[in-house]
C-alpha cells in the first residue's frame, strides 16, 4: 500500500534587494563617509530620518524614491513597526534600500532593533557607521570628550527613557562618573534636565562645567556653556532646544580655552547663545 509523502515545506523567502543602514552623521554633509555618500547615491529606495538635513538627501539619486519616517521625542512619528515593514517590502520588490538615520545607526538610532528585525525575516543588513552628534558638538567647540589629565572615558546616554522603563540611574552614574573619571554625553535631555541637573548633583559639584549644543554641526549650531548647578536654567533663560546633547565634566573647560586661543573660529563654532 503506497503512502502519500507529506507535502514539502515552502522554500525559504527570497529576498532579491538589498538593504544597508547608513549613519548620516550630525548634520552637515561633509562629515559624511566616503561609504555612506556611495551609499546614498546607490539606492533606489531610501527612509531617512527627520533629523537628517536636505544638503545630504540631495546627494540621493534623482531616480530614487525618498520616503521620509521621522521619529522626534514629543513629536508625532512614524511607527517603528510600519518603518520595518516598509523596508521589508521595499527589499522584496528588488530595491536597493538604504535607512538614513541621522548620527549613528546604532547609537540611539533603533538601529539595533531594526537589524533584529530584519535579519529575523532573512534579510541579510549592511551598517555603515556615522560620526555622532555627542562627539561632533563638543569637537565643533574645539573640546575633547576625553583627555589624559581630565577625563578618564566618556559615557553616551539617553535621558529619554522608552514608557515603562525606569530609565537610568542618574544618582548612580554621578558618582560612577565622579570617581572613574568620566565625561557624560546626554542625547534627548532637554525636556528631563531639571531631574537629571538634580539627581547628578548627588555625586557631582554643582560647579561641574556643562555644555548645550544645540542642531551640532549646522550653520545655525548654538551652544551655552554653564555649571551642573545652573543646567535647567540655562537651557529656560538661553532659548535651547532639541535636538540638543549635553555634555558634563571637566573637559568643558577646553571650550573656553579654545575660544581664547582663536579669535577666528568658523562661525557655526563660535556662535554662542548670550543674553
Amino acid at each position: 500500500m503506497k503512502t502519500t509523502p507529506p507535502p514539502a515545506s515552502p522554500p525559504p523567502a527570497t529576498f532579491q534587494g538589498t538593504c544597508t543602514l547608513v549613519g548620516a552623521g550630525p548634520g552637515d554633509p561633509e562629515l559624511l563617509t566616503l561609504k555612506a555618500l556611495k551609499a546614498i547615491q546607490a539606492a533606489t529606495v531610501l527612509l531617512v530620518d527627520d533629523l537628517v538635513s536636505d544638503a545630504i538627501v540631495a546627494h540621493a539619486s534623482p531616480t530614487a524614491r525618498i520616503v521620509y519616517v521621522g521619529k522626534r521625542g514629543g513629536c508625532q512619528s512614524t511607527p517603528q513597526a510600519f518603518i520595518e515593514k516598509l523596508m521589508l517590502m521595499a527589499v522584496n520588490e528588488g530595491e536597493n534600500v538604504v535607512r538614513l538615520k541621522g548620527g549613528d545607526p546604532f547609537i540611539f538610532g533603533r538601529g539595533g532593533e531594526e537589524v533584529e528585525h530584519l535579519r529575523a525575516a532573512g534579510v541579510q543588513v549592511t551598517v555603515i557607521n556615522g560620526i555622532t552628534a555627542g562627539l561632533a558638538g563638543l569637537t565643533s567647540l574645539g573640546a575633547p570628550l576625553t583627555h589624559r589629565e581630565h577625563a578618564h572615558g566618556v559615557v553616551f546616554v539617553t535621558g529619554h527613557a522608552k514608557p515603562g522603563d525606569a530609565g537610568i540611574d542618574w544618582r548612580q552614574l554621578a558618582a560612577t562618573a565622579r570617581d572613574a573619571k568620566l565625561t557624560l554625553v546626554i542625547y534627548m535631555g532637554v525636556s528631563g534636565a531639571a531631574h537629571i541637573e538634580h539627581e547628578l548633583l548627588t555625586g557631582l559639584p554643582a560647579s561641574t562645567p556643562v555644555a548645550i549644543i544645540q542642531h551640532a554641526s549646522l550653520p545655525h549650531q548654538r551652544y551655552a556653556v554653564a555649571t551642573l548647578g545652573t543646567l535647567q536654567a540655562t537651557i529656560t533663560r538661553k532659548g535651547l532646544a532639541s535636538p540638543s546633547v549635553i555634555v558634563v565634566g571637566d573637559v568643558v573647560h577646553g571650550v573656553t580655552a579654545a575660544a581664547s586661543a582663536a579669535d577666528t573660529a568658523p562661525a557655526a563654532a563660535k556662535r554662542r547663545v548670550t543674553g
